[in-house]
């Protein structure tokens, strides 16, 4: 019987990965919180940072890089900033607290900010920022992560793919949100396109002698041994203006270690010397801005609102029919995703039941 990819509900998806967490013994709490951040990239059609992700999860809370009981320990704080250390928690729900604690701060004094080291992966970095977004405020996330991007004129990794997150409220259904990596494409892309067997485009992928890779297998086995790097945005050299997407993933770094005393480039591999696994050691940086600090919260939204609107009236390019402004698609394909379901695909097929079987979650009777 031919392989093929099938359709589960988010709700019940949802639930799975509530319940995967708690079995590997996440509290209730804060397994809502992880299971709410991956659906959410799901629902967006953002393959890379969901479901997808669910067994590198699992793996590392079984190979001890993530403290499964959450520990948040303020170091420094005043009232509109904190720096705080997450002694190796799980990512997702760090995430939440910190950019709460950035919104609470932001609420009483106009601004909060907050920088966290010692993290684990957190999701899709736009979920924090929608999170400023629906206090009604304007949100920015941040977050390094292991080394796979080369500096510009260099074929070794060594940033993360750093991504940078910008939301902001109008008055449309759908809010602004601009929630991109650094880097070309990110690991998680090189991960979807193995899980489809599919090969990547040229430009994105670089070995140590200058080659352009774009078997996704290969990719994944070279960047662990630090053998490949991703490539800024822009790609390589100046030509294209590569350097930019460089400087803008040591931007991120820089707001993501240096502010919190972390760790960062190397030290974020997840392994030592002796290639034992070890926790990331990730840092963040989470801002709210109070719009009613500046301006009526209304008048933010329509003036917003009308920006986006003249974008998107732009004259249209030859042969194209609409012009989108960011987090558009992404919000519409979420009432498709609610409607249909969430696509597993075969390999992805192969991980759950890996999960569902080791952690004896025997209550699914998934259509695969």
């Amino acid at each position: 019987m031919e392989k093929q990819t099938h359709y589960v509900s988010a709700d019940t998806l949802q639930q799975f990965m509530e319940d995967m967490f708690t079995a590997s013994e996440i509290s209730t709490d804060d397994a809502k919180i992880c299971a709410d951040v991956l659906i959410t990239s799901d629902l967006r059609g953002i393959e890379s940072h969901g479901v997808g992700r669910l067994k590198m999860y699992y793996d590392r809370i079984k190979a001890g890089q993530i403290n499964t009981k959450t520990q948040l320990e303020i170091i420094r704080q005043s009232p509109t900033t904190a720096m705080v250390d997450a002694h190796d928690s799980i990512g997702m729900v760090v995430g939440a607290r910190a950019m709460q604690m950035a919104i609470d701060k932001a609420r009483t004094h106009g601004m909060g900010s907050v920088a966290v080291r010692n993290s684990t992966h957190f999701g899709i970095d736009g979920y924090y920022a929608l999170m400023a977004v629906d206090a009604g405020m304007i949100g920015m996330a941040f977050t390094n992560a292991r080394p796979s991007i080369a500096p510009t004129f260099s074929v070794q990794p060594m940033l993360g793919t750093n991504p940078i997150a910008f939301g902001a409220p109008t008055d449309e259904e759908c809010p602004f949100l601009f929630d991109a990596a650094t880097s070309i494409i990110q690991r998680g892309k090189v991960e979807v396109a193995s899980r489809e067997e599919k090969k990547l485009p040229r430009g994105v992928v670089t070995d140590h002698e200058g080659n352009e890779l774009q078997d996704p297998d290969i990719i994944l086995k070279s960047l662990t041994a630090q053998q490949a790097a991703l490539l800024p945005l822009g790609g390589a050299g100046e030509d294209l203006a590569g350097y930019k997407g460089y400087c803008l993933a040591t931007v991120v770094e820089i707001l993501c270690a240096s502010l919190q005393g972390g760790a960062f480039l190397h030290g974020l591999t997840g392994s030592d010397a002796d290639g034992k696994y070890v926790p990331h050691q990730l840092g963040h940086f989470f801002m709210a801005i109070n719009i009613e600090s500046f301006v009526p919260l209304d008048e933010f939204k329509a003036t917003t609102g009308k920006i986006l609107r003249e974008l998107r009236d732009a004259e249209k390019a030859p042969g194209c029919k609409r012009i989108y402004t960011a987090g558009e698609k992404e919000f519409e394909k979420g009432k498709v995703v609610r409607e249909r379901g969430v696509p597993i695909i075969p390999n992805l097929q192969k991980d759950i039941k890996i999960v569902q079987e080791e952690l004896g979650l025997t209550g699914y009777e998934f259509p695969f």
